[in-house]
């Protein structure tokens, strides 16, 4: 089994498309299921400080896979790009999930679904 690792990015906390989602509900249902290593949170990843954070969080990462949960996965993988060659991160090892406009239950099962589906891949 893949060891995973789960970012939620909340979009600094004030977009009105994260306002129907209990963040810390999403992180502590997800931690106390076991489907990650590790669960964190950043208020914008597509920040400055975010690629440094990236970059610090996955220098000496032993995950196998990188879910982010929170814009379109096509922006984030434009956007985590250079934060991940910078460090020798697999982008293939992304998972992006899109969690805009979503409640709390909504989230969580997003989630648990690209997880389900990642694994079902690589069967």
């Amino acid at each position: 089994m893949s060891k995973k690792g789960l970012l939620l990015c909340v979009c600094q906390g004030t977009c009105p498309s994260f306002q129907d989602m209990d963040t810390f509900e999403v992180l502590n249902t997800l931690r106390r299921e076991n489907i990650f290593e590790w669960v964190g949170l950043h208020p914008q990843l597509c920040a400055e400080d975010g690629d440094r954070y990236l970059r610090e969080l996955l220098k000496g990462a032993d995950i196998d896979e990188l879910y982010v949960a929170a814009c379109d996965p096509v922006m984030q993988r434009k956007m985590y790009r250079d934060a991940f060659d910078a460090v020798g991160f697999d982008r293939e090892k992304h998972i992006g999930i899109e969690i805009r406009n979503m409640n709390t239950e909504q989230v969580i099962n997003e989630i648990k679904k690209a997880v389900n589906e990642r694994e079902d891949s690589e069967e």
